[in-house]
């Protein structure tokens, strides 16, 4: 692992003028003041998607990745939290984290350092698709609910890499 990059990375997707789609993107930013300050934890917001995101995740220990979700079986609002090995049992029409499993496999297969914890925060949406910059009632009732799970994550696995004693 490099020594300059922090062993957590918290991770917010989305497009940030397609409504919903933004809410991985707020949360993140949300979260990032409460984050500040903790030299293990990185926090980014990014557009990109699939096997662009092996340049943001290699080489970390931890990643809390935040999105958007739509699985048509919860309502909007709802915070579901995933963990890397539950993707392939996750039917979803989310464009960013579909594929997560697969990045993290290719990333091991071509040699690179992959994180050994993966956490997905991702918020049910009820509109990911039309324009605009602001998101439904719903969905923007859950970012305060979704900072402190992503920000109680974050510490979890940094404490979790702190040796004992």
């Amino acid at each position: 692992m490099s020594a300059s990059l922090p062993r957590v990375l918290v991770l917010g997707l989305g497009n940030d003028i397609l409504t919903d789609d933004a809410v991985g993107l707020r949360v993140v930013e949300a979260a990032r003041e409460c984050l500040a300050g903790d030299p293990d934890i990185e926090v980014k917001t990014t557009t990109e998607m699939g096997l662009a995101l092996l340049d943001e995740i290699a080489d970390r220990d931890c990643v809390v990745l935040v999105d958007s979700v739509q699985t048509g079986e919860a309502p909007p609002g709802k915070i579901h939290e995933i963990d890397s090995l539950e993707l392939s049992r996750v039917l979803t029409t989310a464009p960013h984290f579909l594929g997560i499993g697969e990045t993290l496999a290719l990333g091991k297969m071509l040699g690179l350092a992959m994180p050994r914890n993966v956490r997905i925060i991702a918020i049910e949406v009820a509109d990911p698709y039309t324009l605009g910059t602001k998101m439904t009632p719903a969905v923007e009732q859950a970012v305060v609910p979704a900072v402190e799970r992503v920000t109680a994550q974050a510490h979890r696995f940094v404490k979790d890499l702190k040796p004992v004693g």
